[in-house]
């Protein structure tokens, strides 16, 4: 997969996209990360890439100009992936990074100051939010984005099977993880997990999950996938009734 970062910053991914996972994808051929400077295909002799609003306003707009002269540059053909980030997007989520990992090519447009020209939203196929907060820029937001998608890529996490189970997959959160030692500080690893009674371990697993998105995030159930046991854990937790 190839993703394609147009941002002023570039130097701003050097960190993040060249240590652990994404850097052994990157070595395996499985991912590679064009980073393009925006400043590049500015016709200013200064190369500046934005200018006062129209209408008057505080602060700067990135200008359309340089953005169409990059998309031109990298011939992005119509219905070709291009994402961009924006805090009136969509928000991210799980699902949105399975479906991202389909794809072979991904433009990733970074913003910055005020915002951008809102002629540069007419090529992209997606609008997207972390979340309803402001950053200053899209490039952490990128930065996110390409390590949420790249470790969804076959091949690029050591075990498959622990993608499976990770939280929002499901609908739900993640179920408790523990680990040597058993007993520490008077704080005991859950019996089930140890009794070799893979069914039971299973059965905890799931009650946890469903326990903890009921408590903190009740809002993921209505999208989750239920089954009748689901639906007696959360009976007996609304009843009262003990469900560790």
């Amino acid at each position: 997969m190839l993703f394609r970062i147009l941002t002023i910053f570039p130097e701003m991914f050097a960190g993040p996209l060249e240590n652990g996972i994404l850097q052994r994808a990157r070595e395996q051929g499985l991912l590679d990360i064009e980073l393009i400077n925006i400043r590049d295909y500015s016709a200013d002799k200064h190369h500046r890439v934005d200018d006062y609003p129209f209408g008057g306003g505080a602060g700067m707009v990135m200008q359309a100009e340089p953005f169409y002269a990059c998309f031109k540059a990298l011939k992005i053909t119509p219905g070709e992936r291009v994402v961009l980030l924006t805090p009136q997007g969509e928000a991210f989520t799980q699902k949105k990074a399975e479906e991202l990992s389909q794809e072979e090519k991904i433009t990733i447009i970074c913003g910055r100051y005020e915002g951008i020209d809102e002629r540069v939203k007419a090529p992209a196929t997606d609008e997207i939010s972390l979340g309803d907060f402001i950053l200053t820029g899209g490039e952490i937001a990128a930065m996110a984005i390409v390590d949420c998608v790249g470790r969804l890529i076959p091949g690029t996490v050591g075990d498959p099977a622990s993608l499976r189970e990770e939280s929002f997959n499901f609908g739900l959160l993640e179920y408790p993880q523990y680990t040597r030692p058993r007993s520490y500080e008077g704080h005991e690893a859950p019996h089930v997990l140890l009794s070799g009674n893979h069914g039971e371990i299973r059965g905890w697993r799931r009650a946890q999950a469903v326990a903890r998105t009921l408590f903190r995030r009740p809002d993921l159930l209505a999208e989750a996938s239920w089954g009748k046991e689901d639906q007696e854990t959360v009976d007996r937790i609304l009843s009262g009734g003990c469900w560790r």
